[in-house]
């Protein structure tokens, strides 16, 4: 779940003690004129739940509120990284003295969370990342030490941070323990400024939440920002599918999003592009028909590989809503099956008898004729 930096500014780093700065947010140009009564000089910020506004024109200042009207009427028109711009956010205007960098996330490597902090924030910290790692400070957390006021001291002991230290630290370890109490995947602050007057402000937020919390933060998760969909990925949701729309040719069904995830990168693996994530684990089973159709309608697909590893559900239960599906439908692409696990047998038989496929015994070799496949009928030959 991703967030507007309106959402995450107001409902989670302001109740946590961390200084934002004054802010309406405003869904019309007549809102923003408003606003800028009440705020006087402002930034007119685009709410899209995606990164480098700045650079593709959504943040604009204001000094007058007619100014406003005329920014705001301007930036709602736009489209940033694929996100319609719905609403703006007016900002006081700051003097910036330093800008810094701070963030919280889940490192995947170590398996705890990391905390991040650097001295050179701005719009282009990937840069400074990649080019110099060393300006990134980093601190893995240890779940049972906890990270507080004087880990986060520790942390930035021996830089240069213009008098601020003391608010940084108490804003890193608020921003940490912030983190763990929503579930956040990240926090990320950019710029954490050192203003003129000495006060240390977030001037930016940018908030994603684990989807599996969403049961544990009900109100936060009300307010995540719709994602863009396709209108196959609109119908799978309207049907309970998670299922997300790529550009690639060839089509997956699995079971689980683990073997589903690992399904696409041996696709990619063997020279292919997966042209769709969809699992149909769990109850989703049952929906074998309406899974197909979605995978098939994908203008782009050229070829099918199914993989089921069956634990706790069965392979012949889904391999049988799957054949049952292929019939209604009859779609003319090749299919390649995979199938292992509880009911291995019986759901090699009625891919067998039903389709009169054989699946193959590794999964990289059905993968590999589904990528074929794809390749020749791309080019125009006949599929095997």
């Amino acid at each position: 779940m991703n967030f507007m930096e309106h959402v995450a500014k107001a409902r989670v780093l302001a109740p946590a003690g961390i200084p934002v700065p004054r802010a309406v947010h405003c869904r019309t140009p007549e809102d923003a004129a408003a606003a800028f009564e009440a705020l006087g000089p402002c930034m007119v910020k685009a709410q899209v739940p995606t990164g480098k506004r700045g650079k593709a024109g959504g943040i604009k200042p204001a000094n007058s509120a007619d100014e406003a009207r005329r920014v705001a009427e301007r930036i709602l028109g736009m489209r940033i990284d694929g996100h319609p711009v719905g609403s703006v956010l007016l900002e006081e205007q700051a003097r910036i003295a330093h800008e810094f960098y701070a963030a919280i996330l889940i490192d995947t490597a170590s398996r705890c969370p990391l905390v991040l902090f650097s001295t050179e924030g701005g719009m282009d910290i990937e840069e400074v990342a990649a080019t110099r790692p060393d300006a990134l400070r980093r601190h893995r957390v240890n779940l049972d030490a906890g990270f507080d006021d004087a880990a986060a001291r520790s942390m930035l002991s021996g830089l240069d941070l213009s008098g601020a230290e003391g608010q940084v630290a108490e804003i890193l370890a608020a921003l940490y323990a912030t983190s763990r109490r929503i579930d956040a995947e990240l926090i990320e602050i950019n710029p954490l400024a050192v203003l003129a007057d000495g006060r240390v402000v977030a001037l930016d937020c940018k908030l994603t939440l684990d989807d599996a919390a969403a049961f544990r933060q009900p109100d936060l998760a009300d307010e995540a920002a719709a994602e863009p969909m396709t209108d196959l990925e609109r119908e799978g949701a309207a049907n309970g599918l998670k299922f997300i729309q790529l550009d690639g040719d060839v089509g997956v069904l699995a079971n689980g999003a683990g073997l589903t995830m690992t399904t696409m990168d041996v696709i990619s693996h063997c020279g292919g592009r997966p042209a769709n994530f969809l699992e149909i684990g769990g109850e989703a089973y049952t929906k074998s028909e309406v899974a197909l159709k979605l995978v098939l309608s994908n203008p782009g697909v050229k070829s099918l590989v199914v993989n089921f590893c069956g634990a706790f559900a069965r392979t012949d239960v889904m391999a049988e809503g799957v054949v049952t599906a292929w019939k209604r439908l009859d779609p003319s692409i090749p299919v390649f099956f995979s199938i292992h696990g509880t009911g291995e047998d019986e759901a090699v038989r009625l891919v067998r008898e039903g389709l009169g496929q054989e699946p193959f015994d590794l999964m990289e070799d059905a993968v590999q004729a589904a990528v074929n496949a794809a390749h020749s009928a791309a080019s125009g030959g006949a599929a095997r």
